[in-house]
């Protein structure tokens, strides 16, 4: 069972390098639903994994094996091999568990703060304009939605691109993009090697709201021009908004502009399907292994506890 556990933890390095070739060769939007999805079946195998190691090591102690109604000795490989796992998997879970609540009582204070100040805001329509000296445009999910900009980003784009900046948050708001990002940083804290494909699915939230937009505008250039004349502007400000809600000048600029003045390409059926298909297998496989196991250690309890033939 040991070496089944490893499947889990080992897979989430391989997501990185995958996720950039997905998002090369799937549309924004599809990359972005298939990037999401992988990353939370990778890190919630790779939680359930520790979380096995860490009872396994507890019921070789004997005060939990009595606790567990233990009356055999629990089937696993020498203790010497298994409670440093245990140890080293209650760390990592430990780690994990107090950055992920640092970063979530953040985001909920910056998301309070940027709240209260919309709604202290007249707004028109789902606009709302913030008077600041900070070139700034994000678009703010809750009830109702929001596209906060500031009056210091306004003087920076002509009338053409600051519809096209508004047409980009809206899609931000619209495709609901906020719940994917919670998602990539809920998984970024449960794997290091998530952390890199957190970046990746952001990437695409950016791309995904870019083609929304330009369809909705019927013009790429203008909108990369308003991308790129808005990251200028915005560059050196300082913003207290959450995370999850993006601003139009997130992700690297060059590359979604390079991706707004080249025609959607279209790529080969054979070479998507790879992707895809190696994308899926990979998940499959991190949570087969994980399920796997976890069924594996309740089998050997149950046979710890005499419920089972051993």
């Amino acid at each position: 069972m040991t070496a089944l556990l490893l499947i889990p933890l080992l897979l989430p390095f391989v997501m990185p390098p995958l996720a950039r070739r997905t998002l090369d060769r799937l549309t924004p939007g599809t990359a972005l639903w298939a990037l999401t999805a992988a990353a939370l079946v990778l890190a919630g195998a790779c939680v359930a994994v520790l979380g096995t190691l860490v009872l396994t090591g507890l019921l070789k102690l004997p005060a939990f094996a009595e606790l567990g109604e233990l009356v055999h000795p629990l089937r696993t490989p020498t203790g010497y091999l298994v409670l440093p796992a245990a140890a080293i998997a209650t760390g990592l879970l430990t780690i994990g568990a107090w950055t992920l609540a640092r970063s979530a009582l953040r985001q909920t204070r910056a998301f309070r703060t940027a709240r209260t100040e919309a709604d202290r805001r007249p707004a028109a329509g789902d606009l709302c304009v913030v008077d600041s000296p900070e070139p700034d445009a994000y678009a703010l999910p809750g009830r109702p939605h929001r596209i906060v900009v500031t009056t210091a980003m306004l003087r920076s784009l002509g009338p053409d691109e600051r519809e096209a900046l508004f047409a980009h948050e809206r899609a931000h708001n619209q495709g609901g993009h906020h719940y994917f990002l919670a998602a990539a940083e809920l998984a970024a804290h449960c794997h290091p090697a998530l952390r890199p494909a957190r970046a990746t699915i952001r990437l695409a939230v950016e791309r995904a709201a870019d083609e929304a937009a330009a369809a909705a505008m019927g013009d790429r250039r203008i909108l990369a021009r308003a991308i790129a004349r808005a990251a200028l502007a915005g560059q050196a400000a300082r913003s207290t908004r959450p995370d999850f809600a993006p601003p139009a000048t997130a992700g690297p600029v060059p590359q979604r502009v390079a991706a707004l003045l080249t025609a959607p390409a279209g790529h080969s059926r054979r070479s998507v399907g790879w992707v895809a298909l190696l994308l899926a297998a990979c998940t499959a496989l991190s949570a087969t292994a994980a399920t796997t196991g976890a069924i594996a250690f309740h089998h050997d309890v149950e046979v710890a506890q005499g419920e089972e033939p051993r």
